[in-house]
């Protein structure tokens, strides 16, 4: 199946240099070599710190599951198998679970972040983080003919409401086609730029450029888009007071 190539907004995830000189000329098994790499895109999508990706999540999860699908061969045994050489290899970090405990094992990037909160962890300094769900939750496809909740898009993969936040939610929720809410939702969840700010940007963007095919996406009459976009650069480049007042 031939790879159609790279769409328009293609987001990139950043990848130590050392992968693709020591660590290619290294790693023989494809199994150990998806592994790493998936793990890589996961991490980078893991918000806070410590980043930890738990086994479940890599034995779940659907690209890995597809790309080492083989005739006689288990996926997730497969999974298991190249997490055990990239941590003999030393690029993962293992943190086991305590004797008798149900945690799951979890994996943290061998760097120096990594070993000092695996350190940490291990002296019972700090919990290990829960599974995250943030990257797929709340961003799910929606069923036909349903568009997602702008609210539950927000707790799910930024936090707290406010009520003034809400207010601003339930605008651009009437303002913007929800397709395009979901997809800067996304987009944000993707660069772990997890915060309205963020996110309204994109669609203001989107709003006065055009996406995709350079058409705007249809807009509610009830409010006036000019004002709104006008409204959220004063309220996003404006100075601190201005901010505060609005």
């Amino acid at each position: 199946m031939a790879f159609s190539g790279f769409p328009r907004n293609t987001l990139f995830t950043p990848v130590p240099n050392p992968l693709f000189g020591p660590l290619l000329e290294l790693i023989q098994e494809l199994a150990e070599l998806k592994v790493t790499l998936r793990g890589l895109w996961l991490l980078h999508r893991r918000p806070g710190r410590p980043q930890v990706i738990h086994q479940m999540e890599f034995l779940n999860d659907p690209a890995l599951l597809r790309g080492l699908k083989a005739p006689g061969r288990d996926a997730r045994d497969e999974i298991r198998r190249g997490l055990e050489l990239a941590v003999a290899r030393g690029t993962f970090l293992l943190l086991r679970p305590e004797e008798g405990a149900e945690a799951d094992p979890a994996y943290l990037l061998n760097t120096d972040a990594g070993r000092s909160a695996l350190a940490q962890m291990r002296r019972g300094g700090g919990p290990v983080p829960p599974h995250d769900q943030a990257v797929t939750e709340g961003l799910a496809d929606e069923p036909p003919g349903e568009k997602p909740n702008i609210f539950t898009l927000y707790e799910n993969n930024v936090g707290t409401l406010s009520p003034l936040l809400a207010e601003q939610l339930k605008e651009a929720e009437e303002v913007y086609p929800s397709a395009w809410v979901t997809e800067a939702f996304r987009i944000a969840v993707a660069e772990n730029k997890r915060s309205w700010r963020y996110i309204a940007g994109i669609l203001r963007r989107w709003g006065a450029e055009g996406k995709d095919n350079g058409k705007p996406g249809r807009y509610s009459q009830k409010v006036d888009r000019q004002k709104y976009l006008a409204d959220y650069e004063r309220r996003w480049s404006g100075s601190p007071e201005e901010r505060t007042r609005s």
